[in-house]
């Protein structure tokens, strides 16, 4: 029986990490969609930058000012992607420890709360009373 419950728990566990893995996919689509769409270009538009376009041809053959013709034409160093993915990575990087801390916050509060005391059960306190009775009789 307990090896079957051993079972049931372990796919149970594989069932929370498969939900985690799918969702974290979205998530990090949403968050590519958020920084590429929304943050960079307002960045760009303050400071007058296109990161998109932003590397360092690594040989002579590498004349084109757009980032998809230079990757054609050779070896290119495309750090304003780098520059991107970075912000996506810490945008990730916050919102789950934001999670880990929400998660370690109500861990703790479980922990404090006092226990409860549990109500004897009628049974018990019966059988108390018989005894107590049973106590006066002999004295």
């Amino acid at each position: 029986m307990l090896k079957e419950f051993k079972e049931f728990a372990l796919k149970g566990n594989v069932m929370d990490l498969a939900i985690g893995v799918v969702i974290g996919a979205a998530f990090g689509r949403i968050v590519d969609s958020l920084v590429g769409d929304i943050i960079m270009p307002m960045i760009g538009a303050l400071g007058g930058v296109d990161f998109s376009n932003h590397f360092f041809g690594l040989n002579s053959s590498v004349t084109s000012p757009v980032l998809s013709e230079a990757r054609k034409q050779g070896a290119v160093l495309a750090y304003g992607n780098f520059v991107t993915i970075a912000v996506n990575f810490i945008i990730i990087a916050f919102v789950l420890f934001m999670v880990v801390k929400a998660l370690n916050r109500l861990k703790r509060k479980e922990e404090a709360a006092p226990p409860t005391p549990e109500a004897a059960p009628q049974d018990v306190v019966l059988l108390g009373e018989i005894r107590d009775l049973l106590k006066q009789r002999q004295a």
